[in-house]
């Protein structure tokens, strides 16, 4: 299998955050609602995401972008570090970053701080761009594009380029291979000639190809992609426009989805793969990119005190997020499997291994001993839940272990979202309440053939009715040994 050729990603790195909790009243001074549970995250932006998404497609990147000396430049850094490789021009100022404030999913609020901009290019970066196969220019109005413009203009002539535009930044350069704006850039950048005598059915459509074939020829691109949310893309080569519908309807958060789209694109055209192609498998990424939680794969858990902040001993679940949130924006499948676990036995194993070898990784959500106490009774778990841990972790075919408080796994399934949810073969006859959360996101619950004869009670209860070894007097004290 040949490997996926590298990438040069160039424009404006941005540094964000996402501040989640709960709305349960509003504010007693003004109507306002209140944010409390908080959790924050920090991940990479702008460029700087692109270039995140296109690494963990598996191909060699190199950003090309301005930081400067400020925190959140320190920051983005190490969120880069070991992932992509970094060719940094000076910016004058702090690096931009913004915040959102979100609630059952839902943005609140967005705040933005930092104003810098790319102060000039510098030969590296000139080299850099010169030296590339394929580019990706993801213009954030902030400068970069800008100073390494003309480096930008003579390598369009040359390889592929795709240039995802922003309506702060400037056009494109003449001769990009694909250049990638939503339906509401597409409209600004061509000038909203395009609004005027709207028809009376599909005129989200007719205005996108309106204004896509107008920036063909007024760009000077090859083709222009106008992404239209969950409808998938308008391809234009500047006549008749070629529409690709997104594979289903995708729920969930779509921020940073055009940059999976630019990302996955620009990539298969540095494959050397045709427009039409590359467009086709990236509405299916971008799709597949909501669907499987967006940007929460990138974030990092920066909570003070919160789960990230423990040891992995201590609080195994937060590992088995970022382990599915890694293989999933590898394009992997995430697999998982669910239940006490209480006297690990062959029934047990043979379960795992089948669910391990259908996926990527595999993810095995335990009962926490609350939890196995309110199912199994008083007596239950046998073994405690730190000891269960360690011997499902101990399994060549487990790559994390997550724990759930609750009765069944909805909520710790949602932060998962596994592709396949595997169950044993007793649970053939029964409505698993979480198969309909499962299947929200397009997941499949699978079972598989469960080995008979084989369960915790009846170990537990052989266990108990087997005299106790030892010597004669032992057995007849119970096992004691005598005084």
């Amino acid at each position: 299998m040949t490997s996926p050729a590298p990438l040069l990603v160039v424009g404006d790195a941005l540094l964000d955050h996402d501040v989640r909790g709960r709305v349960e009243r509003l504010a007693p001074d003004a109507p306002v609602p209140v944010v409390s549970g908080l959790r924050r995250a920090t991940r990479p932006g702008g460029a700087a995401l692109a270039a995140w998404l296109a690494a963990a497609d598996g191909r060699p990147v190199t950003l090309v972008t301005a930081l400067g000396d400020d925190p959140d430049s320190a920051c983005l850094r190490g969120l880069l570090a070991g992932r992509v490789d970094l060719v940094e021009i000076p910016l004058a100022g702090t690096l931009s970053s913004k915040t959102r404030v979100l609630a059952a999913g839902r943005p609140l609020l967005r705040l933005d701080e930092g104003e810098g901009r790319a102060r000039e290019g510098t030969e590296p970066a000139r080299r850099a761009i010169a030296s590339a196969r394929a580019v990706l220019v993801a213009d954030y109005g902030r400068g970069t594009a800008n100073v390494l413009r003309e480096a930008l203009a003579f390598v369009a002539a040359r390889v592929p380029v795709a240039w995802d535009p922003h309506p702060r930044g400037r056009p494109p350069v003449p001769g990009v291979r694909l250049a990638t704006p939503s339906a509401a850039e597409a409209h600004v950048f061509a000038g909203g000639a395009a609004a005027t005598g709207q028809p009376e059915h599909g005129s989200e459509l007719h205005t996108a190809a309106q204004d896509a074939g107008r920036l063909v020829r007024t760009w000077r691109a090859a083709t222009v992609a106008v992404t239209l949310g969950g409808r998938g893309a308008l391809l234009s080569h500047g006549e008749t426009p070629l529409l690709v519908p997104s594979p289903v309807t995708a729920e969930g958060d779509a921020c940073g989805a055009g940059d999976r789209f630019a990302a996955t694109a620009a990539g298969l055209l540095a494959d050397g793969e045709l427009v039409e192609t590359a467009v086709r498998k990236a509405v299916h990424a971008a799709t597949r990119y909501v669907a499987e939680g967006g940007v929460g794969s990138v974030a990092v858990d920066t909570t003070p005190g919160g789960p990230a902040a423990r040891p992995t001993d201590d609080e195994p679940t937060d590992d088995a997020l970022r382990t599915a949130a890694r293989v999933r924006a590898a394009g992997g499948t995430v697999v998982a499997a669910g239940g006490c676990f209480d006297l690990l036995h062959a029934g047990h194993v043979a379960l795992l291994q089948a669910a391990r070898r259908t996926g990527d990784c595999l993810v095995v959500c335990i009962n926490s001993d609350a939890s196995v106490r309110r199912r199994k009774g008083a007596g239950r778990p046998l073994v405690p839940e730190a000891d269960r841990i360690r011997v499902l972790r101990a399994l060549e075919c487990v790559d994390a272990v997550a724990v759930f408080d609750e009765d069944t796994p909805e909520r710790l399934l949602t932060a998962i979202r596994p592709h396949i949810w595997a169950k044993g073969g007793d649970y053939a006859r029964t409505r698993l309440p979480e198969a309909s959360v499962v299947q929200s996101w397009g997941g499949q619950v699978v079972l598989f053939p469960y080995l008979d004869g084989r369960s915790t009670t009846s170990i537990a209860e052989r266990a108990a009715l087997t005299p106790p070894t030892g010597t004669p007097a032992q057995a007849a004290s119970g096992g004691r040994r005598p005084r």
